[in-house]
């Protein structure tokens, strides 16, 4: 029984960060894929998590339901990280440019984007605060200097370390949106 998603002729990987034709450009989507990295990250605190609502339910049958609501607490609190962990990272759709980190999220409508380009630079490792030598997709805004604004994304960030065919992708990927809506 032949299954069409793993023939010879098309790729899994390739059909499924395809456009299609009746999306709608004004959904916020993100042009590549959550990285293994940042995926393992957030897998690692959800099983934090997972234990500590455990405990929440034990604590409830054997101890008070006010530490218990607390413990719960802290693990949805954890569950909530995680999955802001994984929403992280670069956004496009027909009104702009969204950069959503772990507690802020910035917007930048296309028509105060001047260009979008991949430059050679030092670029954080793993986000810390030790640099090397790498690739970034740099943002120059009209109402800002370009060394006043961070890379949208690295090489050497969560989701595109040791994959640089996978940053290659998705910088080409956001430079194709920011050309389409005109900036260049």
């Amino acid at each position: 029984m032949p299954l069409p998603f793993l023939t010879a002729d098309r790729t899994f990987d390739s059909a499924a960060e395809s456009a299609l034709p009746y999306d709608d450009p004004d959904r916020w989507r993100r042009p590549y894929r959550p990285g293994p990295w940042r995926v393992g990250v957030a897998a690692l605190v959800l099983l934090l998590a997972s234990f500590a609502l455990f405990a929440a339910v034990l604590i409830a049958l054997t101890g008070s339901l006010s530490t218990a609501g607390v413990v719960l607490g802290v693990g949805l609190a954890i569950v909530a990280g995680a999955l802001r962990l994984l929403r992280m990272g670069v956004w496009v759709s027909g009104r702009g440019l969204r950069r959503t980190g772990l507690l802020v999220t910035r917007t930048v409508p296309w028509a105060r984007v001047v260009s979008v380009r991949t430059v050679q630079q030092p670029v954080r490792w793993l986000g810390l605060p030790r640099t090397v030598q790498g690739q970034a997709l740099a943002l120059v805004r009209k109402d800002r200097r370009p060394e006043d604004t961070p890379p949208l994304l690295t090489t050497h960030g969560l989701d595109f370390l040791g994959r640089p065919l996978a940053f290659d992708r998705a910088a080409d990927a956001v430079e194709a949106w920011a050309a389409e809506n005109g900036r260049g």
